[in-house]
């Protein structure tokens, strides 16, 4: 029963991964938090919940990247820049994590969706996809933003891209379909950083890994598929609610 729930939660996860452009964590982690022990299974702690969820982001992002890869979605340049500085901040993180309590990754966690579902509402003129060889951004903002984004979300083991999406979209001012495609694949590249600070830990459960392996490389395709045909603004709505609901639930049960 435990490894099915895991299943479901992978599968799920990954679905929203590939349909928005994150790693799905930004619903796994709490799900892994909570569900299991409502269901009178065994609950797992946050070290373990951020451990499972590195890897799973990792297998995820693949599926929802190769889906992406026809076509100009993909931005090269901002990729390499924004993906090389998160991988580094984000094995700082991930390494830096095993030295760090539960309520502490928790609350690093409540805090970037905080932010995410703040930066989510801002009013944004520029979502749609205009010509997408005409797209530009400053670099060193880029850089500088990943590589701190990355040592927060190595610690939760969620690779940033809930925080990415609304900093690309708000901040650098990239089209929505460029975004969810290019944050795939820099969460890919945050998430290799983030399983090798987890791993070296030891704080990844090797067979519910393997679970959301497999549940991850079969969810996260055919999110991507299904964000092809979905309207831009429905996509950001979605985004937008997923974080909202998550901040607060994470911040009324640490209070409550």
């Amino acid at each position: 029963m435990f490894f099915i729930v895991l299943f479901l939660i992978g599968f799920l996860g990954s679905l929203v991964s590939g349909m928005l452009g994150i790693g799905g964590s930004i619903i796994k982690y709490p799900m892994l938090l909570y569900i299991p022990p409502l269901l009178g299974l065994s609950a797992l702690t946050a070290h373990e919940v951020s451990g499972l969820s590195a890897v799973q982001v990792f297998f995820s992002t693949i599926g929802g990247v190769l889906a992406f890869r026809k076509g100009s979605y993909l931005n090269i340049h901002l990729i390499l820049y924004m993906g090389s500085s998160i991988m580094i901040g984000s094995f700082v993180g991930g390494f830096g994590s095993s030295v760090l309590n539960d309520l502490t990754i928790n609350v690093t966690y409540a805090i970037l969706a905080t932010l995410a579902a703040i930066m989510m509402f801002i009013p944004n003129k520029e979502i749609n996809d205009f010509p997408l060889e005409n797209v530009t951004f400053n670099k060193f903002i880029a850089t500088t933003i990943a590589f701190l984004v990355g040592i927060a979300a190595g610690i939760v083991g969620a690779a940033g891209a809930f925080i990415l999406v609304p900093i690309m979209l708000v901040v650098l001012k990239i089209p929505i379909r460029m975004t969810i495609a290019s944050s795939l694949a820099i969460t890919f590249l945050s998430s290799i950083g983030s399983v090798i600070g987890k791993i070296s830990t030891n704080q990844v459960l090797l067979y519910p890994a393997i679970i959301l392996i497999i549940s991850s490389l079969l969810g996260g395709p055919i999110g991507a598929n299904i964000s092809k045909k979905i309207n831009t603004k429905y996509l950001k709505l979605i985004l937008s609610i997923l974080i909202l609901m998550t901040a607060i639930k994470l911040w009324y049960d640490m209070f409550a």
